[in-house]
């Protein structure tokens, strides 16, 4: 897809506008960092082949004719950057001493360390030992296409294939990638007498023939046999691993112009070889999170905008009495609140509405923001009160809430009930689906109208947890009204709504209910910590985003996460009752 805010980045690069080069180039060098370390698996070489494709970008500009077409013309000089590399570049066991960094810690081992990974994340992070180069190459695209940086036509367009052809590819690299998991797997396992026959002559070197080997015998072992248990959908576990960001040293804000700095010597100012491959393990554990990319209405098969999480908005106790609000720390302190120009409210919206806790001024904050509704994550309103006309939405949390006091009380405050939150998340409801199916009649049972547990991500994947959630509904015959989804974008520019509403989008087009987005917001979870936008970027995405909801058809509520500003984050109204920017924008919509 084309994206005009890139369009015109590239034309005024094209021009030769002050500072725009260099903005472009700070804008798409993680995209670049990232697919090429990746596809090379983090060899001491990812740094010069990342720095030829920008000389040869840069170089190449002023001949681009279709500016909106920058994203997948510089993935594909990226990607024959790749392959001549692979042609004509020494093999990692050819390389210089110096140049390598521990040869008992490759890329998968590298992310494993630094980034703490376990389970399932751990294995699947393994496996991309065991692929191919060229599937490498497909999983560097792919999974940018994930975490929502590139598009599936963009994909296809960096690897001349049509959008068909790429759907195919990329359906072979993932059932190859969880034939890899199973190796991961099976090989952790004390081995049996026949697979010990079976690896009697492997050198002990990862690679497709071997993986083919080993997985033919895990079908035909019945004790082997266990690697192809619960194998979760890959989607979603490359969405929960962090990332490393760009080398320390190469500093993108630095006084130098960063062209000056890609010109001279791209990895002039990182500490050492070393340090770039184990920064390069990042790129298989996911995508630094600078980039614009916007994306028009995908088909349901094609993977959009990751909406990973790791925050704790409420913890609802098995009573009806208290909730207790948690915020993840951040890492990056929160711009000083600049005053907030007068706006005279628009007409209440019944679509508008925020998530919220008691603070002081709620209640003023409730009617002055235009919502229609709000809800607290609990079963009552508990100290929240609402103004006049503004409705109130209760939730069942989780398990421990599924109690007769709370299913009581539900009852008496609306027509409305939402489901579990995020129990996909090991940090919030932490539910099976087997566990939320065998609840779901309690809750159904109320009579109230009902909205489906609200997933933190991959809604529209199949085999997600949603998807086997109502799966599973379907055969039981359970009753569910609508989705309920959550949203983080980590792309803080413009591009951001097209990535919120490609998402809408897709789960729309694969389940064919009414939509609710019960949280949604800007804050990027990529390093390990949080990172949130400035005024400015929360400002404009909460009117750009509320106005194109306004307009969905099959969306029937939205919800800002949150209402309340009295700690750093996204929220729109400081105590007291007043709105910041980001509130003025937000209530501006109607």
């Amino acid at each position: 897809m084309r994206t005009p805010g890139d369009a015109a980045a590239v034309t005024a690069a094209q021009r030769g506008e002050p500072g725009a080069l260099d903005a472009l180039v700070a804008a798409y060098l993680p995209l670049v960092y990232n697919v090429v370390g990746r596809a090379l698996a983090g060899h001491p070489d990812t740094d010069d082949v990342v720095q030829e494709t920008m000389l040869r970008a840069v170089d190449g500009l002023s001949k681009l004719r279709e500016p909106e077409a920058f994203r997948s013309w510089l993935l594909a000089i990226a990607l024959n950057q790749v392959r001549d590399h692979h042609r004509t570049g020494p093999p990692r066991a050819d390389a210089e001493p110096a140049d390598l960094a521990d040869p008992g810690a490759d890329f998968a081992d590298l992310a494993i360390t630094r980034l703490q990974l376990t389970g399932q994340r751990r294995e699947v992070v393994a496996a991309t030992r065991w692929i191919g180069d060229d599937e490498r190459e497909l999983l560097s695209l792919w999974w940018m296409e994930q975490v929502g940086r590139i598009t599936r036509a963009e994909l296809a367009e960096a690897l001349g294939l049509t959008p068909q052809h790429a759907a195919v590819r990329v359906q072979r690299m993932k059932a190859q990638l969880d034939g890899a998991r199973v190796v991961v797997r099976v090989l952790a396992l004390p081995r049996c007498g026949d697979l010990a026959g079976v690896i009697a002559d492997w050198d002990g070197q990862p690679n497709a023939l071997w993986r083919k080997r080993i997985v033919r015998h895990a079908r035909e072992c019945a004790r082997c046999a266990r690697g192809f248990d619960d194998l979760a959908a890959v989607d979603g576990l490359l969405a929960r691993i962090p990332l490393v960001p760009l080398p320390v040293g190469f500093d993108l804000a630095a006084a130098e112009p960063v062209i000056a700095v890609v010109k001279k010597g791209f990895w002039a100012n990182a500490a050492t070889k070393p340090l770039i491959a184990a920064v390069a393990v990042a790129a298989v554990a996911g995508a630094v999170v600078l980039l614009p990319v916007d994306r028009a209405p995908t088909p349901v098969a094609a993977p959009v905008a990751v909406t990973t999480t790791s925050r704790a908005p409420s913890t609802v106790p098995a009573t009806t009495t208290t909730t207790t609000t948690t915020t993840t720390t951040t890492t990056t302190p929160a711009a000083p609140t600049e005053p907030a120009p007068v706006v005279q409210p628009v007409a209440r919206s019944v679509k508008k509405g925020v998530s919220t806790w008691h603070f002081d001024g709620v209640t003023a904050a409730l009617s002055d923001v235009g919502a229609g509704w709000f809800y607290n994550w609990a079963p009552t309103r508990e100290n929240v009160q609402a103004p006049p006309g503004v409705e109130y939405v209760p939730m069942i949390w989780g398990a421990k809430t599924v109690t007769p006091a709370n299913l009581a009380a539900v009852q008496g405050q609306g027509a409305t009930l939402l489901g579990f939150n995020e129990p996909d998340l090991a940090e919030q409801s932490n539910m099976t689906v087997e566990q939320a199916l065998e609840l779901w009649p309690q809750l159904q049972a109320t009579g109230m109208r009902l909205g489906s547990p609200a997933v933190a991500h991959s809604a529209d994947k199949a085999g997600g947890w949603l998807d086997r959630f109502l799966a599973g509904a379907r055969q039981r015959g359970l009753r569910v009204d609508f989705i309920t989804l959550h949203w983080y974008g980590s792309d803080f520019g413009p591009a951001a709504v097209g990535h919120l509403r490609n998402y809408l989008d897709a789960v729309h087009a694969r389940y064919g209910l009414p939509v609710w987005l019960t949280e949604y917001s800007l804050v990027d979870f990529s390093g390990g910590g949080v990172r949130y936008p400035d005024e400015r970027q929360l400002a404009d995405f909460a009117g750009a985003s509320s106005r194109m909801l306004e307009g969905l058809p099959y969306l029937e509520r939205y919800a800002w996460f949150a209402l309340p500003a009295d700690k750093p984050g996204t929220g729109l109204y400081v105590p007291g009752g007043t709105p910041n920017r980001a509130g003025v924008a937000y209530r501006a919509t109607g």
